[in-house]
């Protein structure tokens, strides 16, 4: 689970589509990991029972890709088919639905004999016409943007948490470096059955639970303006106020949603995330539309960084890109995209580099966390 590739694998996985008045980006990335072992889901309509109902989720899946690959295939149907769900009590079909899906996994015969010890993290959202319900297992996260602010997240489940930790000591299990008997680093996730083997303890008793923690919220046709769901990979270095501030100004910029979610892992990989990323986004009717004067300021930031690039390599005979970067992140840049900074417009410095001093291409580092930069 820690092993890491000598550069990342950046090639991206893109999907998009809309519906019910929802329109969604999804981007995904190996990135440094030795395997792709994210998953996500995205449906519009949910069949002819509810034609108006959406859902979104991803799976951040761990020690392999087994678990993540069949909950982003099952979870849903086990949602839907449950009693409590077909007469309307969402909250208590969306956990049924989880709970059922891990006891039926455990009868998949490489998990069944211990082959296969993988487990994942799940977050998820059932979007109807009145309302957001948003479930959370692991640690992968939601954030909801309305009127420019995150205003509501789900709660990443670590073993270090007041009420898991005593639920993982009642196990007879220990939090050592902040995990679970010193390795899961989650207290709840779907799979991970050699942490689900405890006598006398229910399903969501073990050292590890797959019990969700399900919110509802009312939407605001006025204010929505879009939900987030990503993997840690996202979390680990961006807070929830500065991804929606970045993604709000990336708006801004495109309405297409694939661009928009590519720049956030990107900008991630460039912050110094070492993980999977995935991230699925979801536009609501109140989302901002892109405007002439912030493509016009984001045009003048291109401007201003692109002539300080030509300065730098004018004055400095064979200047490697590394340096030419930590030379710009020393200078006062104004306007530079709100959470990410100067390694959201890495991409775009690069691009300028390769141009100005192709001869010196082979000096664009692979190694994107600069120092700190």
């Amino acid at each position: 689970m820690g092993a890491f590739l000598d550069k990342p694998k950046t090639e991206k996985h893109n999907e998009h589509g809309c519906g019910n008045g929802l329109r969604y980006g999804v981007a995904s990335m190996q990135g440094w990991r030795v395997e792709m072992e994210d998953a996500h889901c995205a449906v519009t309509g949910l069949g002819k029972e509810l034609p108006d109902w959406s859902f979104f989720a991803v799976f951040d899946g761990h020690a392999g890709a087994r678990v993540s690959a069949h909950c982003a295939d099952h979870l849903l149907d086990c949602i839907v088919q449950t009693e409590e769900f077909r007469h309307d009590d969402i909250i208590k079909g969306i956990r049924s639905g989880f709970l059922h899906l891990d006891d039926r996994m455990r009868e998949l015969p490489e998990l069944a004999s211990g082959e296969d010890k993988s487990g994942s993290t799940a977050v998820c959202a059932l979007i109807s016409p009145k309302q957001v319900f948003v479930a959370n297992c692991g640690d992968s996260r939601a954030v909801l943007c309305r009127a420019g602010q995150p205003v509501f997240a789900t709660r990443d489940h670590k073993p270090v948490l007041p009420g898991e930790k005593e639920r993982i000591l009642r196990a007879g299990g220990s939090v050592m470096i902040q995990r679970v008997n010193g390795s899961l680093a989650v207290s709840r996730a779907l799979g991970d059955y050699e942490y689900k083997n405890v006598e006398g303890r229910g399903q969501c008793e073990q050292l590890v639970s797959p019990e969700p923690e399900v919110s509802v919220m009312d939407r605001d046709e006025a204010k929505d303006e879009f939900l987030v769901l990503a993997c840690d990979g996202v979390w680990d270095v961006m807070s929830n106020e500065d991804l929606c501030d970045f993604v709000r100004s990336r708006l801004a910029l495109t309405s297409d949603l694939e661009n928009v979610a590519n720049q956030v892992i990107d900008t991630c990989l460039y912050k110094g995330s070492r993980d999977n990323m995935s991230i699925v986004l979801v536009t609501f009717p109140g989302v901002p539309k892109p405007s002439a004067e912030a493509i016009q300021r984001e045009q003048l930031l291109e401007e201003a960084i692109e002539k300080s690039i030509t300065e730098l390599v004018r004055n400095g005979d064979g200047l490697e890109f590394l340096h030419v970067y930590e030379a710009l992140a020393d200078e006062d840049i104004p306007g530079l995209p709100p959470g990410g900074g100067l390694r959201a417009k890495r991409n775009f410095i690069e691009s300028v580099y390769k141009r100005l001093c192709p001869n010196q291409a082979d000096s664009v580092s692979l190694n994107y966390d600069f120092g700190g930069y």
